[in-house]
């Protein structure tokens, strides 16, 4: 399930992206109500999505794979160029991420728990 919390994260975070740019500048009420509520929505699902996924790992993903995809919505929707620059710097933040997820084999497959605050004693 935690990992469907950190798909749903990753969605949310590219309609608040895409809704930053229709807002133009917050010139725009509805989109920029819209990019508050979808990035709200995206740090809660990550925030359930770290019961069990480390943070190093879901981080890695939310934000590797959201800018993976917001540059598609961009090229393909906002027009913007494709260049050799950016699919290379594309394919190293795909071999990063998967580099990451690699480096910890199945060790961390559960996360680990968070300890507990201590108080200091007064």
């Amino acid at each position: 399930m935690s990992w469907i919390f950190l798909l749903l994260g990753i969605f949310f975070e590219i309609l608040g992206t895409t809704s930053m740019k229709f807002s133009a500048g917050f010139s725009k009420l509805v989109p920029s109500i819209f990019l508050f509520l979808f990035y709200g929505l995206s740090l809660t699902f990550v925030t359930l999505s770290l019961k069990k996924i480390d943070v190093s790992i879901a981080y890695a993903v939310w934000s590797g794979l959201g800018t993976v995809l917001i540059t598609a919505v961009s090229v393909y929707y906002f027009k913007e160029p494709m260049t050799f620059a950016k699919i290379f710097f594309i394919l190293m933040i795909i071999g990063g991420v998967i580099g990451l997820n690699f480096s910890f084999g199945n060790e961390h497959e559960q996360g680990s728990e968070v300890p507990e605050m201590q108080r200091p004693n007064n």
